[in-house]
């Protein structure tokens, strides 16, 4: 078996292992302490600076939800893609919370979440998915997807403008 087959194989299983941690929407018993510690490792800044932890109030119990997210950046800005769509909790929790909430990765960070139109957001999914090996599987997109499929997943994929509280 050569290198690119095993590197194929082992992809398509993080894919369904990726899928399967969060089959339901939302993580499962084996995804939350994963998040847990990506969460922190992100938080305090020791992965890449496209690595953070969100935090936003929840919508029903008004506590902190933290976790793990990845920062797509496109034509100098950074935005925030919901890699299981509408049904992920953190896109409800923004919008209720009216786009208000916390990056830390590496210090506090006070942002706004906009909600990025519609015909919009092809090209932030799909440098998204250059960008975040997690979020692919669940996307169903490779690396260097094609512009016509992230068009496909617009109506149904979430995608956040992030501006700084800070600087307006």
């Amino acid at each position: 078996m050569g290198i690119l087959s095993r590197v194929g194989r082992f992809g398509a299983l993080f894919g369904q292992y990726s899928r399967w941690m969060y089959r339901s929407g939302r993580p499962n018993r084996v995804a939350r302490p994963q998040n847990h510690l990506s969460g922190i490792l992100f938080a305090a800044g020791l992965l890449p600076h496209r690595a953070a932890r969100l935090e936003v109030s929840g919508r029903r119990s008004g506590r902190t939800i933290s976790f793990p997210v990845v920062i797509a950046d496109w034509e100098g800005r950074e935005y925030l893609v919901s890699m299981l769509g509408e049904r992920a909790n953190w896109v409800k929790n923004v919008r209720a919370a009216d786009g208000v909430a916390v990056l830390r990765r590496g210090r506090k960070e006070p942002v706004i979440l906009q909600e990025v139109d519609l015909a919009d957001r092809a090209p932030i999914i799909r440098r998204y998915a250059a960008v975040a090996p997690g979020g692919r599987p669940h996307l169903k997109l490779d690396r260097d997807a094609p512009l016509e499929d992230c068009e496909a997943l617009a109506p149904s994929t979430p995608v956040f403008q992030i501006t700084s509280r800070r600087n307006g």
